[in-house]
């Protein structure tokens, strides 16, 4: 997959990235013991297997940034919002740490998984380092809202979780509706975003109204960014996704595209051919392609996509924002969901 930022976004998340790193590195080595420590250096691709420092770091730092922009919202100056951004990216890779353990991934950004370089009890330990990291940098940090955002974010990360538990839970069922999977994908991609967008400002003191909106924004661009990667996991073009065309039917993965087509009228051959307990040959994968097209699944999916977005932008304009913040949020969004098929 690969996306290009406008000119001007890329500005922006570079001088996200000068203002996190520091901040970043500091919050690990201060709250991390030198075991945990050195597992997450290597995740973050700060060092080697062997702790030599690399010179490196991986990530696109969407919702560092988002979690600045929102500080900016409420008033302050982006350094204000640093430990907002700090908290967000460690519950972020926190997140990433366990997803490449459970989805078995060897390589993350060109490189070993934590897991397979370090073993998986060290991986899942590093994991729960960084999210409690996360509260520590929150509640020590000089700023009216810092209750108020702490309590936040550990709401948002247990939506996280209980987003990836019921997305388990389906490829274990034959049952799945369409709002389960949508409120599935909500938690499970938008909780985050929603408090990345919403937590600098939450951290400042903010007006609840403006931290509730700001908030539904970043779930709005959740869901849609989960809708575009949904399609492209059926869709995607090789080239822009780095995986084969229909991967995520290969795995029978119970994607809203799929699942919207499953819960149609008239789908007893989809049904037949998707849960069965056989693989998939190619041309089982191609009839299904089609099936769930025919269905509804991808035009539901595009069409809900746009909803989404539209609700989003309806949420920015419902708050009094400077113009180059509002203009930021919608760059950062457009950066999210603009990806191609």
């Amino acid at each position: 997959m690969t996306t290009t930022p406008v000119p001007g976004l890329t500005a922006v998340l570079d001088t996200t990235r000068t203002l996190l790193e520091p901040a970043l590195r500091e919050a690990v080595a201060t709250h991390l013991g030198p075991q945990m420590n050195r597992i997450a250096r290597y995740h973050f691709g700060w060092s080697d297997a062997e702790g030599r420092p690399t010179g490196a770091w991986g990530g696109k730092m969407i919702r560092p940034n988002l979690a600045l922009l929102s500080a900016r919202a409420a008033g302050a100056e982006a350094e204000d919002g640093l430990p907002a951004a700090v908290a967000i990216e460690l519950v972020h890779n926190f997140s990433l740490l366990h997803d490449d353990i459970m989805d078995g991934d060897e390589t993350r950004r060109g490189r070993a998984t934590a897991w397979t370089v370090f073993g998986v009890p060290g991986a899942i330990l590093a994991g729960d380092a960084l999210v409690a990291a996360a509260t520590c940098v929150l509640l020590a940090a000089p700023a009216a809202g810092a209750r108020s955002a702490t309590l936040a974010l550990t709401a948002a990360t247990r939506r996280m979780i209980d987003g990836q538990a019921a997305d388990s839970e389906f490829e274990r069922r034959e049952d799945v509706t369409l709002a389960e999977c949508v409120r599935m994908a909500g938690d499970k991609t938008g909780a985050l975003l929603g408090s990345a967008c919403a937590l600098g400002a939450d951290l400042q003191g903010a007006e609840p109204r403006l931290v509730e909106r700001l908030e539904a924004f970043g779930e709005h661009i959740g869901l849609a960014f989960q809708l575009v990667d949904d399609l492209l996991g059926i869709w995607g073009e090789s080239a822009h996704t780095g995986k084969q065309v229909g991967a995520d039917l290969r795995v029978r993965k119970k994607s809203l595209p799929v699942v919207a087509a499953l819960n149609a009228p008239g789908t007893d051959e989809l049904r037949a051919l998707y849960l069965r307990p056989e693989p998939l040959t190619e041309p089982d994968i191609r009839r299904v392609t089609t099936l769930v097209e025919r269905a509804g699944g991808r035009d539901w999916a595009q069409n809900e996509a746009d909803r989404q977005i539209a609700a989003a932008e309806e949420c920015l304009t419902a708050v009094d924002l400077p113009d180059d913040v509002h203009r930021a949020f919608t760059e950062v969004a457009g950066f999210v969901v603009g990806r191609r098929l």
